[in-house]
């Protein structure tokens, strides 16, 4: 389902960067293989990210800040790349999914595709881009996400006007097709003055001082304390030697059993 890890994200950021920077580019869709945009991170490799070579002591804050600084930059760019941004959203967008489709410029969601963000009840309920979610989704719609982890399905939230466009689910890859020519017909330069603006109005208001935060929240986020009546992913799978056994468990404790194996 389009899971990210490491490699993907650098691979992706690497090529954001060369598009960035073609004078004959426009418009860039990010789309998932298969009809399924992504279900976020890969926590089948949960915590190996902060890993280091030779070191088997639990990651140190610094190690995680590093790490996190660099991990999140593709997200911060992704809000104010050159090119105008559509995201095809299909099935699901959890976690960073969901990042990359609220920091486009345009997103097409199909009605039934399922947003969120699952990983909370692992890490906690502080997790993700804040200032994007509060900018994008408002106060409610974050709090509801993250307080409660659950998997919304994208025709909630038709009303509210969040994404560009929320259509049937057979009708997104044309829609977003649809979209990017009619974007792709704008003058070039008008399009790049006009990213710069945009960027340069939500640096100063709504996004302020999000790039730190973004890194230093999920830093602080991945190094909590799980009480003994609390649900610990990682220990859960260590025990199991599972990652497929600790989703059972996850679900098992919050929902009865009910659930994805998303993010």
């Amino acid at each position: 389902k389009n899971a990210m890890n490491l490699d993907m994200v650098n691979t992706l950021g690497r090529a954001l960067d060369e598009l960035a920077v073609d004078d004959d580019i426009k418009v860039v869709v990010l789309r998932g293989v298969g009809g399924i945009f992504t279900t976020g991170a890969d926590l089948s490799q949960a915590y190996n990210w902060y890993a280091k070579e030779g070191d088997t002591r639990r990651p140190s804050q610094r190690r995680r800040l590093a790490v996190d600084r660099a991990g999140q930059r593709i997200f911060h760019e992704f809000i104010g790349y050159p090119k105008v941004t559509i995201t095809q959203v299909e099935a699901y967008a959890f976690g960073a999914g969901l990042e990359l489709a609220l920091a486009s410029d345009l997103a097409v969601v199909g009605r039934t595709a399922k947003l969120g963000m699952p990983a909370t009840k692992f890490l906690g309920p502080v997790l993700g881009n804040l200032h994007l979610f509060f900018h994008r989704l408002g106060p409610n719609i974050t709090r509801d996400l993250l307080l409660t982890g659950r998997q919304a399905v994208a025709s909630e939230y038709e009303h509210a006007h969040i994404f560009a466009r929320v259509v049937a689910d057979e009708d997104v890859a044309a829609t977003t097709e649809e979209l990017a020519t009619l974007v792709a017909r704008m003058p070039a330069d008008g399009i790049a003055i006009a990213k710069e603006a945009y960027r340069l109005v939500e640096g100063q208001t709504a996004l302020a001082a999000e790039e730190t935060c973004a890194y230093l929240f999920h830093s602080y986020g991945t190094n909590l304390r799980f009480e003994e009546d609390e649900f610990n992913f990682v220990k859960e799978r260590s025990r199991s030697g599972s990652t497929g056994a600790a989703f059972k468990k996850r679900d098992e404790f919050y929902d009865g059993g009910a659930g994805d194996r998303g993010e």
